[in-house]
């Protein structure tokens, strides 16, 4: 035949297929194939965090939809907001981060409840609630840019007994402060684009006068507000409400006294709903027989059940000091994995069409710049870099708004003694299991005998227990525990948070100071901190290990005659796939991946640098 192809009956027969692809973190989207339609589409922001201290409601993460879409046959980035982070700190209320689908669409995150007496909410996709008025503080207003159809609502209005507005929702305003109890979240969205109808976008509950309720979160995931104390001067904690994580809700504020803590904004989410035809006439070439094949079109090959490991690079600890003060230990790289490792851990496993696909090894961050450890990525799943742990003279880098503290990453990193700062953050990308958890700080506690004064420091997260305080001054706090993993067969942890170091600031004392240790790495690849001083055992920090994603180690300030003693760096991340004995793995560069197959047939991939994995049928 002149082409080449299989002629029979001319009849064609149309079966469309829907596909929905839902993303709960950062990826890569491309539509099965040039056919395939985009009848809808959801992109929800990160929720904004609720104020502390007569803390308004966070607002709702921006919600938009869209129908019929038109988008490019390519692979588009995906960014999916995370929630606004939990601050202790009052008038430091956080935004949720927007959603993003590139080139088509973006939803804004939600602004942040006020944090603070007659403190003004924050404008995003919807707006924070008002603080307790005392003046005229302003709500937060919501579709913030504007969208059409709006992405978001109003926060609501403070009272002047301390209750406070609640934050916007997608669906409804914030409820205002009604006498002494704070007003409620403003209500989300319904939509059933993934099959079954859930509610997004509720907005957060304000926090109540003392002795009163606060307000109810949105109905879309909204974080409840803290009730107030017995007392104006109480020192019961009451927190805000996290946030549902993948709703966009706002994070409740906190009570009405400095104690509380605003809750976290839940993190974002993006759906994408694709419908492809498949059509066959009775005539074909054999190039169209060859392309439907490879799109599974005609003939369907089957998705790998692809377990992972991806962990990010660790954060480095600080440099100790110029003021005398110890510095914490760095977090430990986002810990992610489907399987093989503790259960409160493991996330689905992903299942994966055979291709190709990038991988990105996240480098571990150098010790003493304040700069986080670098992200790891395979196909949707992202980890995020360790933070960095803090010394004290990198002022510009810890902390919300450029206050002293540990960096926020996978897991935070470490903060220096509990006068001067706070810790990092953990779980920065909102995810769920937690990638990671929180630093410390340290805790001069009563002054261990002898001359001299002992500035600890803490030491940084780790993916499966937050950093570690010595409460009596004598030691720098040891990095939270890693986690152990099994998917390349030997158990082995990853993760750990690095040790914060320790100084005693005079040179009176004898050598070696019995009452001054460095805080100790935690299991799975955590640096040790350092002692300081002149004295010439564990005088220097240490790096996290290579390719376990471990903080580095915290630096001490030396004593008088003893220069100040540098931070470790933060471990290279990993990336690790195991997928079952009937599909065959291969990738490049060489010196970048190791094959094997494990005694129970599956076949494994370990990165150690960034590649591209290749997935073929057996």
């Amino acid at each position: 035949m002149a082409n080449g192809g299989i002629i029979g009956p001319v009849k064609v027969v149309c079966t469309p297929s829907t596909k929905v692809t839902t993303f709960t973190s950062s990826g890569t989207f491309q539509k099965q194939n040039c056919t395939t339609t985009i009848p809808e589409i959801m992109v929800v922001a990160g929720g904004g965090s609720g104020g502390q201290h007569c803390g308004g409601g966070g607002g709702a993460g921006g919600y938009r939809t869209g129908t019929c879409v038109s988008m490019p046959n390519a692979a588009l980035a995906v960014t999916v907001g995370g929630g606004g982070a939990s601050n202790p700190n009052p008038g430091s209320e956080v935004p949720g981060n927007d959603s993003v689908i590139a080139c088509v669409m973006t939803s804004d995150g939600g602004g942040g409840g006020a944090g603070g007496y007659n403190q003004d909410g924050d404008d995003g996709g919807s707006g924070g609630g008002a603080g307790e008025i005392g003046g005229a503080p302003k709500i937060g207003s919501g579709n913030t840019p504007p969208t059409s159809p709006p992405q978001g609502n109003n926060g609501g209005q403070g009272a002047p007994a301390g209750a406070s507005g609640g934050g916007g929702g997608s669906g409804a305003v914030g409820g205002n402060a009604a006498d002494n109890d704070g007003g409620d979240g403003g209500a989300g969205t319904a939509n059933d684009i993934t099959g079954s109808s859930v509610t997004y976008a509720g907005g957060g509950g304000g926090n109540g006068s003392p002795g009163v309720g606060g307000g109810s979160g949105g109905s879309g995931g909204g974080g409840a507000g803290a009730p107030g104390p017995a007392c104006i001067h109480s020192p019961d904690q009451n927190d805000g409400q996290a946030g549902t994580v993948n709703t966009g809700g706002g994070g409740g504020g906190s009570k009405v006294n400095d104690s509380g803590i605003g809750g976290a904004g839940g993190s974002g989410i993006v759906v994408i709903k694709e419908t492809t035809p498949k059509c066959a006439s009775g005539r074909w070439t054999l190039n169209e027989v060859y392309d439907q094949v490879k799109n599974s079109e005609w003939i369907t090959r089957a998705n790998a059940s692809v377990n992972f490991l991806v962990v990010a690079g660790g954060g480095g600890g600080d440099n100790g000091n110029s003021n005398r003060a110890a510095a914490g230990g760095g977090g430990a790289g986002g810990y992610r994995a489907s399987g093989f490792g503790p259960s409160p851990l493991r996330a689905s496993a992903l299942s994966l069409r055979p291709g190709d696909y990038a991988v990105t090894v996240g480098a571990g961050a150098s010790g003493g710049v304040a700069v986080a450890g670098s992200n790891s990525v395979f196909s949707t799943i992202t980890a995020s870099g360790g933070g960095f742990g803090f010394g004290g003279d990198n002022l510009t880098g810890g902390g919300y708004g450029g206050t002293p503290g540990g960096g926020a990453g996978g897991s935070g990193g470490g903060g220096d003694y509990a006068d001067n700062g706070t810790a990092g953050a953990g779980n920065v990308g909102g995810f769920d299991p937690p990638e990671g958890n929180p630093g410390a700080i340290g805790d001069c506690g009563p002054t261990p005998a002898g001359p001299g004064s002992v500035y600890p420091a803490g030491g940084g997260g780790g993916a499966t227990a937050a950093g570690n305080t010595v409460t009596d001054g004598s030691a720098g706090g040891a990095g939270g525990a890693g986690a152990p993993n099994t998917i390349l067969g030997p158990d082995t942890s990853y993760a750990g948070g690095g040790g914060g170091g320790v100084s005693r600031v005079l040179d009176l004392h004898p050598a070696p100071d019995p009452k001054r240790t460095a805080g100790a790495g935690g299991a799975g690849g955590g640096g040790s901190g350092s002692t300081g001083g002149p004295e010439p055992a564990a005088d220097v920090a240490t790096a996290g290990a290579v390719n376990t994603g471990g903080g580095g180690g915290g630096g001490a300030a030396g004593n008088i005659s003893s220069p100040v003693k540098a931070g470790g760096n933060g471990g290279s991340g990993i990336v690790v796939v195991r997928v079952p004995s009937s599909f065959v793995l291969s990738g490049s560069p060489t010196p970048a991946r190791t094959l094997s197959t494990h005694p129970g047939g599956d076949k494994i991939a370990k990165f150690t640098a960034s590649g591209t994995l290749t997935i073929n049928g057996a």
